[in-house]
C-alpha cells in the first residue's frame, strides 16, 4: 500500500465518528479488458503502460486512505471499467482491505478470469466476488471450474448473466451445476425490451430478475447514495453515484464529507443494479442484508405469487418476495 502521509492525514483527521459507516464504490482510469462482449464498450481495449501505473498509483492512494479510517466503518464495492483482478494490484488490495478490521466488506465486480488462490490470503469472512459468466469470451467447464474454486475456498460469491436470448441455455446449464447456495443473477440486456413470456423464463432462473427487467422511477426518491454510500474516481473526486456526475468534493481532502446528507435522486430513473439497490423505495437493503455490495440474497428468494408486490405499473408483473 501506499503510506504516504499527505495522501491520507487530511481525510484522516475528518474521519467520522466511531460507529457510523460509509460504502464506497470505487472505478479507477483502469479499462482494459481481456474479453470482447459485443455488449460492452471497454471490448478488448488495452491500457498503454503509463495508463496501467497511472491505475496503480491510483487504487493504492485509495486503499492507503481505506486503511487510515479506523474510525470508521468502511465497505468497498470496486467496479473497474475493465477487469481488474487480472491485475496484481487490484487482487492486493482486495486481500489487504479485507484484513482490516474497520473494514466490514469488500467485493469486486469480476468475470473470473483470473486464478483465484490469491483468496486463500484473504479474510473470507469479508472479501467477496461479484462474478459475471459471459458466454462465448471463456469456456464453460473453465468459468464453472472457477466458481468450484471459490467454493472451496468458502468465498462468498454471485454469479451473473446479461439476459440476452443467446446465453439463455447456457444460464440454465450453469443455474443446475452451480451449488443451490449461490445465487445466479441475470441484468435485462441494455435497450432491451422483454415480453412476459421472455421475462417469465429468466425470472425462472432468477426470480429478482423483475427488478431489473424495468427501469425504476427515482426522481426525488430517497437513496442512500450521497449519505452512507458514495462513488469515488481515480482522482478522488466523490459523486453520490457513478451516474449523477455533480461532484460532492474530494477523498483526499476530506471536502466531500460536507456535502453528505439526505438527499432524492435528482434523475428521471434508474436502470443499474448498483444504482437502484440504494434507492429506500425499493426493499433490496432486506433482500441483500448482509450482501448487498456482492449481490448476495440474505435468504432464499422465490418467483412472485400472483398477489405479490406490485412494480408500480399495470402492466408490471409482480415483484419477488423474500422467503422467511
Amino acid at each position: 500500500m501506499n503510506t504516504d502521509p499527505a495522501s491520507t492525514a487530511p481525510a484522516a483527521a475528518m474521519t467520522a465518528a466511531p460507529g457510523t459507516g460509509l460504502t464506497v464504490l470505487y472505478r479507477g482510469p483502469l479499462a482494459s479488458c481481456d474479453y470482447d462482449c459485443p455488449y460492452c464498450p471497454f471490448a478488448k481495449r488495452r491500457d498503454s503502460g503509463e495508463q496501467l501505473r497511472a491505475d496503480r498509483a491510483a487504487l493504492e492512494r485509495f486503499t492507503a486512505w481505506a486503511a487510515a479510517q479506523e474510525g470508521e466503518r468502511l465497505s468497498v464495492l470496486f467496479t473497474p471499467w475493465g477487469e481488474g483482478l487480472v491485475r496484481s494490484w487490484y487482487r492486493r488490495a482486495v486481500v489487504e482491505l479485507s484484513r482490516l478490521p474497520h473494514v466490514g466488506r469488500v467485493a469486486v465486480q469480476t468475470n473470473l478470469s483470473c486464478r483465484t488462490d490469491w483468496l486463500a490470503g484473504a479474510d473470507r469472512e469479508k472479501a467477496a466476488l461479484w462474478c459475471t459468466y459471459h458466454p462465448g469470451q471463456t469456456p464453460y467447464e473453465r468459468f464453472l471450474g472457477r466458481c468450484r474454486e471459490l467454493s472451496d475456498l468458502g468465498v462468498r460469491f454471485s454469479v451473473g448473466v446479461v439476459g440476452l436470448e443467446a446465453h439463455l441455455e447456457e444460464a440454465r446449464r450453469l443455474r443446475a451445476a452451480l451449488p443451490s447456495e449461490v445465487y445466479l443473477w441475470v441484468n435485462a440486456a441494455e435497450g432491451h425490451t422483454y415480453t412476459d413470456e421472455e421475462a417469465d423464463l429468466w425470472t425462472a432462473l432468477d426470480p429478482l430478475f423483475p427488478y431489473s427487467r424495468h427501469p425504476h422511477a427515482s426522481a426525488g426518491l430517497p437513496c442512500r447514495t450521497g449519505e452512507s454510500v458514495i462513488s469515488v474516481d481515480g482522482d478522488g473526486t466523490v459523486r453520490r453515484c457513478h451516474f449523477v456526475r455533480a461532484e460532492l468534493g474530494n477523498l483526499y481532502d476530506g471536502s466531500y464529507r460536507r456535502s453528505l446528507g439526505p438527499r432524492g435522486c435528482p434523475l428521471e430513473v434508474c436502470d443499474c443494479h448498483i444504482g437502484y439497490v440504494h434507492l429506500e423505495s425499493l426493499p433490496l437493503y432486506d433482500v441483500f442484508a448482509g450482501g448487498v455490495l456482492e449481490r448476495i440474497p440474505a435468504r432464499p428468494v422465490r418467483a412472485p405469487a400472483p398477489n405479490g408486490l406490485a412494480g408500480g405499473a399495470p402492466h408490471r408483473r409482480p415483484l419477488p418476495l423474500v422467503t422467511g
